[in-house]
C-alpha cells in the first residue's frame, strides 16, 4: 500500500526521538493543457465534490485544451480538411487534436 508513488512520506522524529515515517495523500494539481501547459481556467480540483459543470467545461476539448489552443487547432483543423494546409504543416503537439477533429 505505502509503496506507491501517489502517497507522500513525511519523516518525522517522535518526542521519544524515534525516526518514523507518515504516509499521506499528495494534493491534487490544477488541470493543464496538453499544448501549452497553461492552467485551464473553470475547473475545480475537488473532483466529485461538485456539480459536472464544475468539474470540467462543456465545449469541444473542454478540460483538456486552453481556448486559445481549442481556437488554433480548430482553424488548422478546418484549413487542412479544406486543403490549404497540409498535416505536416502543423506543430507536432496539435497534430493528435486535428486528426481527432477531421475523423469526427
Amino acid at each position: 500500500m505505502h509503496r506507491s508513488r501517489s502517497i507522500r512520506r513525511l519523516d518525522r522524529v517522535t518526542p521519544k526521538g524515534r525516526h518514523v515515517i507518515h504516509y499521506s495523500r499528495k494534493k491534487n494539481s490544477m488541470p493543464h493543457c496538453g499544448i501549452c501547459s497553461a492552467e485551464l481556467n473553470g475547473i475545480s480540483i475537488d473532483g466529485k465534490s461538485k456539480g459536472k459543470s464544475l468539474r470540467s467545461n462543456s465545449r469541444i476539448f473542454g478540460g483538456v485544451l486552453c481556448p486559445s489552443c481549442t481556437a488554433k487547432v480548430i482553424t488548422y483543423a478546418s484549413r487542412v480538411e479544406n486543403g490549404e494546409m497540409k498535416l505536416s504543416e502543423v506543430g507536432i503537439r496539435q497534430r493528435a487534436y486535428i486528426l481527432q477533429m477531421i475523423s469526427h
